[in-house]
């Protein structure tokens, strides 16, 4: 009888409307931008030079440039399919997916590696916004005498806002939140392109040393394959793009594709400024010495520096919530759906907080943040940016075996699977390493 009542309450309550991602469908193709940006740079553009570090002038400038292109063309495609079927949107990445694979096995191949993303992207970001706000607590303490407090605490201090924000109910609430990520992103890219160029024009000829950063020949291939994880989790928007789509009105004669892509391209266009600047100036200024995290190696001058690192907590905010956002709607689709929860403040309440609560007991247990960056972009991220909108493509659209569609599709896939294969394995063993030096909470 209770379960009736309860299956009959359910029925009178639109989920779709009450969900994060389907509730609110006004945004405007500016918001597209703002989130995709603060999706993508992040915590990925600040450890580009380190990449740079581990590949070299030569490889590591091919592998940036052509993740750049590559995941350009299949965003474009995700931002293709969201409206493929008429009167039909796929308003999640694993609706797609399962809409191409099929239901069941659609769901196994996008929803896990979906997940992997989203929370190891939101566990990252809780150590970088920890560790930039120890930086910038050391910077503007220098020479007066502060305590030291390990980072632990930071990540704490860092989380507690997550706790708050996490209660606005879907995408569009958060607008306000991501378009001051995306703001500060560029700031603080910008400063740390035009400190690290300084230094390094500032360098005696000769001082800075070029070569790889690992000494033998074991430490040198590893580190180039953790390498190439770091570069292709800096191109994350993929796993939100259809999510924040779905926020975007749509009609037959005004499709959501048009300023979904035109934010897209705008996007895009700040994450080159920001990555090939970034990337390109720290390695230039620092070579081998270069910090995961280069506005950790960057210390002057100090109040510019102090301020970067407050942006950076600022941007990483804003991310941490972009991403976090699809989880919310997963979590919630599986309380209502499955365990019959009834859909209101508690739910979200209690939800949303456990589920911050755990990335940050995560992200204070395991503060790797070269290695995490490594190994979630080899393994979660190069499968769903890199080449499954690829296979679906070829799936849906059936190009002409053989011609230049294909030709192009079936280079990604090749490419992106490897990057998953190694990447994915560099990143275990850097994590491997950073344990080994690490003492528990400290």
């Amino acid at each position: 009888m209770e379960a009736r009542k309860q299956e009959e309450k359910l029925k009178s309550v639109n989920l779709d409307d009450w969900l994060p991602i389907t509730s609110s469908r006004t945004a405007k193709w500016y918001y597209s931008a703002f989130h995709n940006v603060t999706a993508m740079v992040g915590a990925g553009v600040l450890g580009l030079p380190f990449a740079m570090s581990q590949l070299g002038w030569g490889l590591g400038t091919v592998a940036i440039v052509m993740s750049f292109v590559i995941t350009l063309y299949t965003l474009w495609q995700l931002v293709e399919m969201h409206e493929m079927v008429p009167g039909k949107r796929f308003d999640r990445y694993h609706e797609l997916g399962q809409h191409v694979f099929g239901e069941r096995l659609g769901l196994w191949i996008i929803l896990p590696l979906q997940i992997i993303v989203m929370v190891g992207t939101d566990i990252v970001y809780m150590v970088t916004g920890g560790q930039s706000l120890r930086k910038f607590h050391d910077l503007v303490c220098q020479g007066r005498g502060c305590n030291d407090i390990r980072l632990t605490f930071w990540i704490m201090i860092f989380a507690s806002p997550h706790f708050v924000l996490s209660q606005l109910p879907n995408f569009n609430s958060i607008s306000a939140v991501s378009g001051a990520a995306a703001v500060m992103s560029l700031a603080y890219s910008m400063i740390a392109f035009c400190t690290s160029a300084i230094k390094g024009a500032e360098a005696t000829a000769g001082a800075i040393d070029y070569g790889l950063r690992a000494t033998t020949t074991s430490g040198q291939a590893f580190g180039m394959l953790s390498a190439l994880g770091t570069v292709s989790f800096a191109y994350a928007a993929h796993n939100v793009v259809l999510e924040i789509q779905a926020t975007i009105p749509s009609t037959p004669e005004k499709p959501s594709k048009k300023p979904m892509w035109r934010g897209v391209v705008v996007a895009y266009a700040i994450v080159a400024l920001c990555y090939f600047s970034v990337a390109f100036a720290g390695y230039y200024a620092f070579g081998s010495s270069v910090d995961p995290n280069v506005l950790i190696t960057l210390d002057k001058p100090r109040w510019l520096i102090a301020a970067a690192n407050l942006m950076v907590v600022i941007h990483v905010i804003g991310g941490y919530q972009v991403f976090a956002m699809p989880m919310f709607d997963m979590i919630e689709t599986v309380l209502v759906k499955k365990h019959q929860f009834t859909p209101g403040f508690w739910l979200r309440f209690v939800s949303r907080s456990a589920y911050v609560a755990a990335t940050m007991f995560i992200g204070l247990t395991f503060p790797f943040f070269d290695g995490l960056l490594g190994f979630f972009g080899g393994f979660g991220f190069a499968p769903t940016t890199y080449f499954i909108p690829c296979i679906m493509w070829l799936m849906v659209r059936k190009p002409k075996k053989y011609g230049l569609t294909w030709f192009i599709n079936i280079i990604c896939i090749v490419i992106g699977v490897l990057l998953t294969i190694i990447a994915s394995i560099g990143g275990l063993r850097q994590i491997i390493l950073d344990a080994k030096n690490y003492k528990l909470y400290s």
